[in-house]
């Protein structure tokens, strides 16, 4: 019980430096997801079962603290989770490098689910903008902190496979 207890503190302490914290680091109102980032690092380590929930927490607690479209957070983490949870079966889980690397399809699909979905509502997106201005700011704040959070979730999952 102890060890759900310290997971539930490392994503609402993610969440807190995401929303407090990271939004003064910004460019363009895009600072860094830590949410994103822990679920790529969880999915990586533990699956895609893992991924998918853990996915739709962080989703259902973003998405219920702001003020955006209720689930589309939810669907993409759990998107996310689950296509990179796929691949955590054919690698090793000790890789430190390879959150790093694939913090950038993840953020790529998180925003694809975004803006796919704002398409289908009706929203005009300039994507050439968009990329230039929104998505490359975004990705070299999730490149600075993906290896700090992947050691992050990595620690705590060393610790729970002792505990238990």
């Amino acid at each position: 019980m102890k060890v759900i207890g310290l997971w539930a503190m490392l994503l609402i302490l993610c969440y807190a430096l995401q929303t407090s914290l990271l939004t003064f680091v910004n460019f363009d109102g895009f600072s860094a997801n830590l949410m994103l980032l822990m679920t790529v690092s969880i999915s990586y380590i533990r699956g895609s079962k893992y991924g998918v929930f853990f996915g739709f927490i962080a989703g259902l607690l973003q998405d219920s603290t702001t003020g955006s479209y209720f689930g589309l957070a939810i669907f993409s983490y759990m998107t996310v989770g689950l296509v990179f949870g796929k691949f955590s079966v054919n690698l090793f889980r000790d890789q430190s490098l390879l959150p790093v690397i694939s913090s950038i399809p993840a953020l790529a699909l998180h925003f694809a689910i975004t803006i796919v979905f704002l398409f289908l509502l009706g929203w005009h997106v300039d994507l050439i903008k968009f990329l230039r201005f929104d998505f490359w700011p975004a990705v070299i704040m999730q490149i600075i902190l993906a290896w700090p959070i992947h050691r992050l979730v990595y620690a705590l999952n060393e610790f729970s496979k002792q505990r238990s």
